[in-house]
């Protein structure tokens, strides 16, 4: 067997096992203590850019400590195409993998609460890229898989401690709800991630980003609050879509400053209600259940789903439907938060 000779720092190292001086960047993060560690300010500064600001939940669990290395390296031919190539997932021996190209992917030890992070330098310039694809892809997947969270994709909000849990297709409006709910009072947990414990429904998520695209701000008429989403970052989905990408930090809103304990499921419908005094419909539990495993077809194969929807068939289920704006939306929905 051969090796490539890496010689750094004068010695014989193939794996790059004798880094240089490591820092740290240390964030609480969905109920775990994560530590970041690299010898790159850089990629530390992509985990500031999407983590730094949120609030510190604690579940009903003490928190679980996760350590993620991330490492930077020279891309070794050039880039041609404008995004890099789609990530694709593996796992096998207690891994899980997801690999973009030979120098970005992330490989994840759930058993240990550890992963590493490889992205190539050229990736510094795409940061939406290594950020959400493959730190946030991390984080999220070693909080779930270590404290057997069930993990969702919907949007949650709530007041004093109580929380809303929005499911539906994308497109049916769950962020643009979100955002009317932020701006009339509610507290915001999440818009496309959320994390719950199957047996105390308490909800986590990373409440750092809302995601809106241009058609969606005709659904609103401040001027102010159309100003900010313009003037955000614009990202662009690998379905092609581009969204603004709202940052929610630092602008005095309520974002939540602990867990919310779900109190209702709510599926956002593109329906039209027939009476605009009743814009929610109650669900049938039998109804909701073959509904949920259809909408989350991911969280339904991990261990925690059972006992998740179980629970949930004992709250108040519904799907909204438009009436005459998004403001009567969320004051139907802030009946529901008593």
């Amino acid at each position: 067997m051969t090796m490539a000779q890496n010689a750094t720092r004068g010695g014989f190292d193939p794996f790059n096992e004798i880094p240089a001086r490591l820092l740290r960047v240390r964030k609480q993060l969905l109920g775990g203590r994560f530590c970041f560690e690299s010898e790159s300010r850089a990629l530390l500064k992509l985990v500031d850019m999407a983590y730094a600001g949120l609030p510190r939940h604690q579940l009903s669990t003490p928190p679980a400590d996760f350590r993620i290395r991330l490492r930077l390296v020279p891309r070794e031919s050039p880039m041609t195409a404008d995004e890099p190539p789609m990530l694709k997932t593996q796992s096998g021996a207690g891994l899980l993998c997801g690999v973009m190209d030979a120098q970005n992917y992330a490989i994840l030890y759930p058993d240990q609460r550890k992963a590493l992070i490889v992205v190539s330098d050229d990736m510094l310039d795409r940061p939406y890229y290594p950020r959400y694809e493959l730190i946030e892809f991390a984080v999220f997947t070693l909080a779930a898989r270590a404290m057997g969270l069930v993990p969702l994709h919907g949007a949650c909000i709530g007041r004093r401690g109580r929380g809303l849990l929005l499911l539906g297709a994308s497109g049916a409006g769950k962020s643009t709800l979100a955002l009317h709910g932020l701006l009339q009072g509610l507290e915001f947990l999440a818009e496309d991630a959320v994390f719950v414990e199957p047996h105390s429904l308490l909800a986590t998520g990373t409440a750092n980003f809302l995601h809106l695209r241009a058609d969606s701000l005709q659904a609103f008429t401040s001027a102010a609050t159309i100003a900010w989403a313009q003037q955000s970052a614009v990202i662009r989905r690998r379905s092609g879509v581009q969204k603004f990408e709202l940052d929610l930090r630092g602008r005095n809103h309520r974002l939540a400053a602990a867990p919310l304990k779900l109190v209702a499921a709510i599926f956002v419908s593109s329906a039209q209600a027939s009476d605009a005094q009743d814009l929610l419909q109650p669900l049938a539990t039998a109804a909701v259940v073959e509904r949920l495993t259809a909408d989350q077809p991911y969280a339904a194969t991990q261990p925690g789903w059972r006992s998740f929807v179980r629970q949930l068939s004992r709250m108040n289920l519904f799907e909204l439907r438009r009436g005459q704006g998004p403001q009567a939306a969320v004051a139907a929905l802030s009946g529901l938060l008593g």
